[in-house]
């Protein structure tokens, strides 16, 4: 009896944190695009064969600032949808969504290579990718240095460190296409995993998404 007691009377652990959500979109949740901006898009952008329906696989989280922070909705058509939010977490704080697709993923093997991509390689006055040309977009003359909580569909969370630089170029309708470069660091163990990413990416407007489930 006195063993159930002291059961009963111990502090009730905290639950762990869920994953943010904002706009319908959520873990595990599904998200639909606007099929035909989509179509008329695909000759001017580098990425190809978007899904117009897309599932929630993880959720990242980068705190920017007291004020701002990014929530990357990771789908599984290879890309994510990327939310920028001012003040809070609802939706009349997003201020900004921008559809992203992976380009590539290369793996950064040694110390001196991952130095020299902080150092000198992320952050250019413009930069190449499939012949076109995309300028620097932020004036800062070394990547933003942020990191980003993710969450998986398991219940698992990880951080990453990441160093970023954003590029532009303007398309033939008057909107522009993005390219983000990041030097992305986690720790696994005691084993530093590093990567050059490359993404590419247009804004969202309010009509040209919602979410399905």
């Amino acid at each position: 009896m006195f063993d159930w007691l002291k059961k009963k009377m111990q502090p009730v652990p905290p639950q762990a944190e869920a994953a943010p959500e904002v706009l319908g979109l959520r873990l595990g949740g599904g998200l639909e695009l606007d099929a035909l901006r989509l179509s008329l898009l695909e000759s001017q952008v580098t990425f190809e064969g978007a899904a117009s329906t897309q599932i929630i696989q993880a959720v990242g989280r980068v705190v920017l600032d007291e004020s701002h922070q990014l929530l990357r909705f990771y789908t599984d058509d290879d890309g994510f949808v990327q939310v920028l939010l001012n003040g809070g977490l609802t939706d009349d704080c997003v201020s900004e969504v921008k559809l992203w697709y992976f380009y590539r993923t290369q793996p950064v093997d040694d110390d001196a290579g991952w130095n020299t991509l902080l150092a000198s390689k992320l952050v250019q006055p413009d930069w190449d990718l499939d012949g076109q040309k995309f300028t620097r977009a932020w004036d800062n003359t070394q990547p933003v240095a942020m990191t980003e909580t993710t969450w998986l569909q398991n219940g698992s969370r990880s951080d990453t460190d990441q160093f970023v630089m954003l590029y532009e170029r303007p398309l033939d309708n008057g909107e522009a296409e993005m390219l983000m470069v990041a030097g992305e660091e986690k720790i696994n163990g005691n084993r530093a995993e590093r990567s050059l990413v490359l993404a590419t990416g247009i804004e969202l407007g309010p009509t040209d998404f919602r979410f399905v489930s």
